[in-house]
C-alpha cells in the first residue's frame, strides 16, 4: 500500500463510507443511441471522399494528406460507433429487453464485426450497413423506453442518410 492509499484510508476511516454498486461506470442513467448513428454516417461520408480523391484534381502530395485524414477520421467514427454501441450493450439493455427483442443480441454483434470491417476497408456497402443496423438498434433501444420512432433525414449533405429519432405516444 503506496502512502497516497494509506492517508486515504485513515481520513476516510471515522466517516465508515459504503461500498457503493452501480450498473456501470457512473449511475447516470443518461444513454442514447443518437452519437452511434451520427458515428455511422460519417464513415459514409468518409468513403464517400475517399472514393472520390481518384478524380480529383490535386497533386499526389494533397491527394496523399487527404486520404490520411479521411481515413483517420473513418476509422475513428467507426470505432467510436463500436464503442457506444457497446456501452448501451453493456449498460443499458438489460435480460427482459433480450427477452422481447431475441434479435438484439446478433444485432449487436453483427454491428460490431460490421463496424470493424468499416475501419480495415473502404467499403461504401459496408458503411450503409452499418447504419442501418445502427438504426435497427435505436428503433429496439427507443422502444424499451416506451417510445415509438422516426427516420428522418440526417441533413448531413452527401451523407445522407437517416437518423432515428424517438416519438412521444
Amino acid at each position: 500500500m503506496d502512502l497516497l492509499d494509506r492517508l486515504v484510508t485513515q481520513i476516510a476511516r471515522p466517516f465508515n463510507p459504503e461500498t457503493a454498486y452501480a450498473h456501470c461506470d457512473i449511475p447516470c442513467g443518461i444513454y442514447d443511441p443518437h452519437q452511434a448513428q451520427i458515428a455511422a454516417l460519417t464513415t459514409i461520408r468518409m468513403v464517400q471522399l475517399i472514393e472520390a480523391l481518384d478524380s480529383a484534381d490535386l497533386n499526389a502530395t494533397e491527394k496523399g494528406a487527404r486520404l490520411g485524414r479521411y481515413t483517420a477520421t473513418k476509422e475513428e467514427h467507426a470505432e467510436l460507433c463500436k464503442h457506444e454501441l457497446r456501452v448501451l450493450w453493456g449498460d443499458y439493455f438489460r435480460p427482459e429487453h433480450v427477452e422481447q427483442h431475441p434479435q438484439l443480441h446478433d444485432l449487436i454483434f453483427g454491428a460490431m464485426k460490421i463496424a470493424s470491417r468499416v475501419r480495415q476497408e473502404v467499403n461504401a456497402d459496408a458503411a450503409q450497413e452499418l447504419l442501418a443496423r445502427t438504426q435497427e438498434i435505436a428503433e429496439i433501444f427507443w422502444q424499451t423506453k416506451g417510445a415509438g420512432t422516426t427516420k428522418q433525414p440526417s441533413l448531413q449533405g452527401a451523407a445522407g442518410g437517416e437518423i432515428v429519432y424517438p416519438t412521444t405516444a
